[in-house]
């Protein structure tokens, strides 16, 4: 089989793992300095610029990311059907560089930065006590029984 068919044939019936992993993004020059990476996964609350396409030089927050569509829509990407109506358009990483990241999650941050990324899931998380379930105690009361 040609290689380039089977390529695409793997893109096309990749799992849902697979295929949330193809919608990574290039960074901005400025983010390639900051994290010393060439592109992320792109998020939804990411901001982003549309550098080819019909929507050239539109600059907005990601509002949606459909992995069946392998597409991301952007604040402002909207398209007019006939009777008025507007719908969102989904449009490829590969059209995208993503100018600034949403810092919220810190096991991204930790993982552009080199770092650990499981140390951020140990900080986020609170500490618990573990109780000790001989010292607790429960009392039945049965409905229907003498009561003084």
């Amino acid at each position: 089989m040609n290689p380039r068919k089977m390529r695409n044939q793997q893109i096309y019936y990749a799992t849902m793992k697979t295929a949330s992993k193809q919608l990574s993004c290039a960074l901005s020059k400025e983010l390639r300095k900051k994290y010393g990476k060439r592109s992320t996964r792109i998020l939804k609350g990411d901001t982003a610029k549309i550098i080819r396409g019909e929507f050239a030089g539109v600059d907005g927050k990601v509002t949606k990311i459909s992995i069946p569509d392998r597409g991301v829509n952007i604040e402002g990407v909207k398209k007019e059907k006939l009777k008025g109506d507007k719908f969102d358009v989904y449009v490829r990483t590969t059209n995208i560089v993503v100018t600034a990241l949403d810092t919220e999650d810190k096991w991204r941050i930790n993982k552009l930065e080199g770092k650990k990324a499981t140390a951020a899931r140990a900080e986020d998380k609170p500490k618990t006590e573990k109780k000790d379930i001989k010292n607790i105690t429960k009392v039945k009361t049965k409905k229907g029984a003498n009561e003084e």
